[in-house]
């Protein structure tokens, strides 16, 4: 099925190329000014993806994600300035699932776009009957279901991104063993799409936060400073 993406920026020359350069590669597209206009139509009737600037009028990217955030774990990448640093950790730390700093290769960007939803597609393949209770992860008072993108924590649900998911998957797979930020960005971004350290700490960061509020004593995921993170042992 032809995957719908929503582009939210103030730029009508992005909007108008990016939106030309998605439907060359085969993607449907719907384009909103800013992120007032954009909320009512991505929670109402969600695309598959959305890319949001930051910097817009009447309702800037950072608002528009927390507000969507609220309803949905729809696939987002920020578009940011250059030099927004505090901005795409804020972004992440939200529960973006990543960043592009503008100015942009359309063709980074489009690799992106099919990196997530592919991540996506797996994480929310229908059911395959009872076989599927073999791939589930039971590791202490943590339960994950990648089949059904399902993750509890002493039997209360946990609500992860795409990307978190992806992220704690792979801890849990060994706990006791060290995953570096280069071993857990080959996890979460394949296709050798290069991201930098602090956007796999600001996920980890975003990952404690959700597991603290069903849970405020978590502690599972430990920092090793200078060689990674990994899953505590119980």
């Amino acid at each position: 099925m032809t995957a719908t993406i929503a582009l939210v920026d103030d730029d009508r020359n992005i909007l108008t190329s990016v939106s030309i350069a998605l439907q060359a590669e085969g993607f449907l597209t719907r384009v909103y000014p800013d992120g007032e206009t954009a909320l009512k139509a991505l929670v109402d009737n969600p695309p598959d993806l959305a890319i949001f600037d930051i910097k817009m009028p009447k309702m800037d990217g950072l608002e528009l994600l927390r507000r969507v955030r609220e309803r949905s774990q729809l696939p987002v990448i920020f578009l940011t300035s250059k030099d927004d640093e505090l901005d795409e950790a804020l972004g992440l730390a939200m529960g973006a699932d990543d960043y592009i700093a503008k100015p942009f290769s359309q063709r980074l960007l489009i690799a992106r776009i099919r990196a997530i939803l592919r991540r996506a597609e797996l994480a929310q393949a229908p059911d395959a009957g009872d076989a599927d209770t073999a791939s589930v992860i039971e590791r202490g008072r943590l339960a994950m279901d990648p089949a059904r993108h399902r993750v509890t924590w002493n039997g209360e649900p946990v609500t992860l991104t795409v990307t978190e998911f992806l992220i704690v998957e792979t801890l849990a797979q060994r706990p006791g063993i060290v995953k570096t930020r280069n071993q857990l960005m080959d996890a979460a971004y394949q296709d050798d799409i290069y991201v930098d350290d602090r956007t796999i700490d600001s996920h980890i960061k975003r990952v404690r936060r959700k597991f603290r509020q069903v849970d405020a004593t978590f502690d599972a995921i430990e920092t090793l400073y200078g060689a990674g993170y990994r899953f505590s042992e119980e």
